[in-house]
């Protein structure tokens, strides 16, 4: 029975589970959750992800993302696939270390993805890792990235906006802190959330947003299966589109003219929008050697990565990306 096609679109969010097969503890050995950690920020750099929240638990992992591009499917395929390799190579393994495909519950946005998110930093309480009080002291969390050094791609407009409209300083934070013990300590609230069934299901939200979702996925899935390659087509060349849009808007913050590119496969040009890209999309070498007449995928590829290991050019191009970002 074929699996069933996950609703994906720009803006979608979602809550992201996968275990250890068997239930067996993936991230307790040396340097396994920090691994993780790593795949997950380079998976949100690369696929434009606006990650919410996030824990790694001994045996299984929580996330709440918003897609700015539909590639949920794609995204989780590299995240999960890098870390494995990583996790398998270091400790000369084989095998699948995840039970099977993840988990991904549509969320909807505003409260019902804020719970979505209090739910995830509330995991190691209830775990009984840590006390309510001290959760900003699980290490392996959004929660103490949000209150320290924040990476680029954690985003904490939902978590603040669904506690009560706090502000993004030290003072709000804390403010956070004693919402998450009060939701962890008071039981008509502890019973709350864990009644909300966040973690079960295909849908987070309300009644109205769930019936939307529901006939979404009959149109966009059960629908189009009916017609053989039609929709990871229309998937594809959705996906295009957004790809062509980055890579204009790429274009004309670094004041390259794209009609007017050299027919040199590896110009200093061609070479700076393909890293670029590579780093923010999840656009394909094909796609790149293609569209910016970079030969064959794989020279594509080896151009991206030669341009990566000189020195300055991954802070170059951050910078070009930090540009063109809301």
């Amino acid at each position: 029975m074929p699996r069933p096609w996950r609703v994906e679109f720009a803006g979608a969010c979602y809550h992201v589970i996968n275990r250890g097969n068997y239930r067996r503890n993936l991230f307790l050995g040396k340097g396994a959750a920090e691994a993780f950690e790593r795949a997950l920020g380079e998976a949100a750099q690369r696929f434009g992800w606006r990650v919410q929240a996030y824990v790694i638990m001994r045996n299984h992992f929580h996330l709440a993302v918003e897609l700015t591009e539909p590639n949920l499917s794609v995204g989780m395929k590299w995240l999960q696939g890098t870390w494995i390799r990583r996790y398998n190579g270091f400790r000369r393994l084989i095998g699948r270390p995840f039970q099977g495909r993840y988990k991904a519950l549509l969320v909807e946005p505003g409260e019902a993805l804020g719970r979505v998110c209090h739910y995830i930093h509330l995991n190691p309480v209830r775990a009984k890792l840590v006390k309510p009080a001290e959760a900003v002291k699980y290490p392996w969390s959004s929660l103490p990235k949000f209150v320290g050094a924040r990476p680029p791609w954690l985003h904490p407009d939902t978590v603040l906006a669904e506690a009560g409209g706090l502000t993004d300083t030290a003072k709000g934070w804390r403010k956070y802190l004693g919402y998450l013990e009060f939701l962890a300590e008071d039981e008509p609230a502890k019973k709350s959330l864990v009644a909300e069934k966040l973690s079960r299901g295909w849908c987070v939200g309300g009644q109205e947003f769930r019936a939307e979702m529901k006939k979404e996925h009959l149109v966009r899935g059960s629908e189009l299966e009916r017609f053989a390659g039609l929709e990871p087509e229309a998937v594809q060349a959705e996906r295009a589109e957004l790809w062509e849009e980055r890579l204009r808007a790429l274009a004309k913050v670094a004041k390259i003219d794209l009609a007017e590119l050299s027919g040199q496969k590896s110009h200093p040009d061609k070479v700076r929008l393909a890293a670029a890209l590579k780093q923010s999309t999840s656009v394909p070498n094909g796609w790149l050697a293609e569209r910016l007449g970079m030969g064959q995928p794989a020279s594509a590829s080896q151009f991206v990565r030669r341009y990566f290991l000189q020195e300055g050019n991954r802070a170059a191009t951050a910078a070009l990306l930090s540009r063109i970002r809301t």
